[in-house]
């Protein structure tokens, strides 16, 4: 397998304001090309651009490629689970939404502590062992958002599990939050393959800083910024395959272009990154990847995601009246401005970088709403 997959969690769309738009004819076009150039890996999940992506995989790739000419994962959203009946449901429902008869990856998603403890209550593990057993699944594993002694826990726990999606990228890789090189470690002392997600997290090591930049483009002036981040994943021992969440053919050629034939980063490259990635620990912005995991259940309708983004083109020093246009332009169409939250707390319980959301809510109040009082 080559080591780079498509991940169907940033497709283009018809409408921006509408994450279930997504437009099939460019993403067609982009999982053609994807397949054309030897690439395999699809992921996907039950509630990426709200139920839209695996629809999508429907119309994109079962009636348009052979089933055996591509490998698909998706997930059991372990967040959303109450009883042990709402799993088998929710399983059938994704096999309807894809009409791709079985998965080849399954994993149970975003396992942090609590989320372990409700797989564990729920036989969520015997669940998936058991689609196994009946050809519905290939391979069964989790993603996971949580300290690498959480993830030592499980991987003893269930030795069954045969490879975990970690979030590694050369920014994460010495945090402590989310503890990208333990994990790693973690994983490769268990002999478990890896699947990398957010390796340009979410976009933030796509357009770095113009300091951070020129150190990049010192090294190789035609490499992409991008680039650099899916390398840095891909060169590490241990890694089945690097998600990228491609939201236009451009980013789709340039992942192409260097992944086809592969070569991984040498010392120097690495040397590099790790001075940008100092750099970036000096920005103040939100860190935020906009996966959306917060949006569904806040009772405000507050557009999280896209308000960390446009508070963070301020603080990179783009000029404020032309954001605070933006930003009044999501409460017109029915969102609830920053200074609406009400501290409810549900977005920090299903945010998987566990970002202390309503703090920073706040900040984009005082940045956005108190200052255009």
């Amino acid at each position: 397998m080559k080591k780079l997959g498509f991940g169907l969690m940033r497709l283009p769309l018809t409408d921006k304001d509408n994450a279930s738009s997504i437009d099939l004819s460019q993403v067609c076009l982009m999982a053609d090309s994807f397949i054309e150039n030897g690439f395999t890996y699809f992921d996907t999940a039950y509630m990426y651009h709200q139920g839209a992506s695996e629809r999508a995989v429907k119309e994109v790739l079962i009636k348009r490629h052979d089933r055996n000419s591509f490998t698909l994962a998706s997930k059991l959203p372990v967040m959303l689970l109450h009883e042990k009946g709402e799993q088998e449901k929710i399983f059938m429902e994704q096999l309807e939404r894809t009409d791709a008869g079985y998965f080849d990856y399954y994993l149970l998603h975003a396992l942090d502590k609590n989320h372990y403890q409700t797989a564990s209550r729920l036989n969520s593990f015997d669940f998936i062992a058991d689609l196994k057993k009946k050809g519905l699944v290939k391979k069964v594993g989790f993603s996971f958002h949580d300290s690498a002694n959480v993830l030592d826990k499980i991987l003893t726990e269930r030795p069954e599990m045969e490879f975990v999606q970690l979030q590694i990228n050369y920014l994460d890789w010495q945090d402590a939050g989310v503890q990208s090189r333990l994990c790693y470690e973690t994983a490769l002392k268990h002999g478990k393959p890896i699947v990398v997600m957010e390796p340009v997290k979410g976009g933030r090591l796509a357009a770095v800083p113009h300091d951070a930049e020129y150190l990049l483009k010192k090294v190789h002036p035609e490499w992409s910024v991008a680039s650099w981040a899916i390398r840095y994943a891909a060169s590490l021992p241990g890694v089945m395959t690097v998600l990228s969440g491609m939201s236009d053919r451009d980013q789709l050629n340039d992942n192409i272009s260097y992944m086809k034939d592969f070569v991984p980063l040498n010392s120097g490259e690495i040397s590099a990154l790790r001075a940008v990635a100092d750099i970036l620990r000096g920005e103040q912005t939100v860190p935020c990847t906009a996966c959306r995991y917060c949006t569904d259940g806040c009772p405000r309708h507050i557009a999280i995601p896209e308000y960390f983004a446009l508070y963070n083109r301020v603080l990179k020093g783009e000029e404020k009246e032309f954001v605070l246009k933006e930003y009044n332009e999501y409460a017109a169409k029915g969102h609830g401005k920053a200074i609406d939250c009400i501290s409810c707390g549900k977005c920090e319980k299903s945010c998987p970088q566990h970002l202390p959301v309503s703090t920073y809510i706040k900040r984009v109040a005082s940045k956005f709403d108190v200052a255009e009082k």
